[in-house]
């Protein structure tokens, strides 16, 4: 699907705060949130560590439909119960 919106990139830079094994989450600067990425997004020459700061290019995010993705929502809702029960 197309987005209906023109990309506009913006530069962000934030601060690694948790690393864990195929993550890193990272607090972005000017308290504007924080995100969870993959590992694998991250260009590095070092380890990660946590304090250490990155720099990104980000847009803004687009919903594009009103509609649920049921067959998503049926396996988040899954891992939950699963979560619940241990």
């Amino acid at each position: 699907m197309k987005l209906k919106y023109g990309d506009k990139i913006i530069y962000m830079e934030g601060i690694i705060t948790k690393v864990e094994e195929g993550a890193v989450e990272i607090d972005f600067k000017g308290r504007l949130g924080h995100i969870k990425v993959p590992m694998r997004m991250i260009i590095s020459d070092y380890p990660l560590k946590v304090g250490q700061e990155v720099g990104f290019n980000m847009s803004f995010l687009e919903l594009l439909s009103p509609k649920i993705n049921e067959k998503y929502r049926s396996n988040l809702d899954r891992k939950i119960d699963k979560e619940v029960e241990k």
